[in-house]
């Protein structure tokens, strides 16, 4: 069994705003280490551990540079990939030959009520982002390129907004991992470290061993149609110099592919490029 892990910071237990997780750096990057070991030895140390020959673990907030080297002495079987810009954003180095994917400290998307530092790839770039109609958030960005290799997400773990989102799609009976409960957009309720500790362990041993290709995944029809909402008209000036998209309004792009892939590598080019640009 081959194992992916995505790493995000919003919604890891401990944190409730940006600025805190860049004050507190040192604090913040050991209650998110901690939270990571406690999915590795859930996983490592469980039933379905002689089964486990791979572990790979993509940092994935801000710069990608979250989490110490020192997690891969844990066990010989883990590697972690650091360090941005890099293809595929959340998910590199990702194929088909994973057997499940996991999410650790996701969250909501942008405009989410109550949630904890909603937002959806760029908080100061994306006003709002569809896929087919359907509003986004990183973790259903994300687990559609898992489907597209057929691949199931097998447990999230993140605030309570992000779980409320995942209602009426195929992620909304996965293992869920709730660490925290937003009180506004900066600031949270974080629950007990042995709680969170504790459903961590179980949910993740329980989500291993009920892994099933045949879990339902999130797909899109073709032609897939991506549609961002920019915070300003600059930024979708610049996001209309990428080939093949189509401004329909001052703030909004589209762009439509009938594959996946090329639309996912597109999400994070169309938000790359607004940093080009004044506000």
């Amino acid at each position: 069994m081959k194992l992916y892990i995505s790493i995000d910071m919003e919604g890891m237990p401990g944190t409730w705003n940006w600025q805190q997780e860049k004050r507190d750096r040192d604090s913040v990057k050991s209650a998110f280490y901690n939270h990571v070991k406690d999915v590795l030895d859930a996983l490592l140390e469980g039933e379905e551990d002689k089964k486990i020959r791979e572990v790979v673990i993509a940092d994935s907030h801000g710069m990608c540079d979250n989490l110490s080297y020192d997690i891969t002495a844990l066990d010989k079987r883990i590697s972690l990939v650091s360090g941005e810009p890099r293809p595929f954003y959340m998910m590199p180095a990702f194929d088909k030959e994973y057997d499940g994917v996991l999410f650790l400290g996701y969250h909501a998307g942008t405009g989410a009520l109550h949630a904890s530092m909603d937002h959806t790839y760029s908080n100061s770039r994306v006003h709002q982002l569809w896929i087919n109609d359907q509003p986004m958030n990183e973790a259903l960005i994300n687990a559609a390129y898992a489907a597209y290799y057929e691949i199931p997400v097998i447990l999230i773990t993140g605030d309570l907004a992000l779980k409320q989102e995942l209602r009426h799609t195929p992620l909304e009976n996965i293992e869920f991992v709730v660490t925290k409960e937003a009180v506004a957009k900066f600031a949270a309720r974080n629950f007990s470290r042995l709680l969170v500790q504790e459903e961590t362990k179980s949910k993740v041993k329980q989500a291993v061993k009920n892994l099933s290709k045949d879990q339902e995944l999130l797909t899109f029809s073709r032609p897939i149609t991506l549609k961002i909402v920019y915070n300003s008209t600059s930024m979708a000036d610049a996001a209309s110099l990428i080939p093949h998209t189509r401004r329909l309004d001052g703030r909004t792009v589209s762009f439509t592919d009938r594959d996946y892939k090329i639309i996912f590598e597109t999400i994070m080019a169309m938000t790359m490029i607004t940093y080009t640009v004044d506000p």
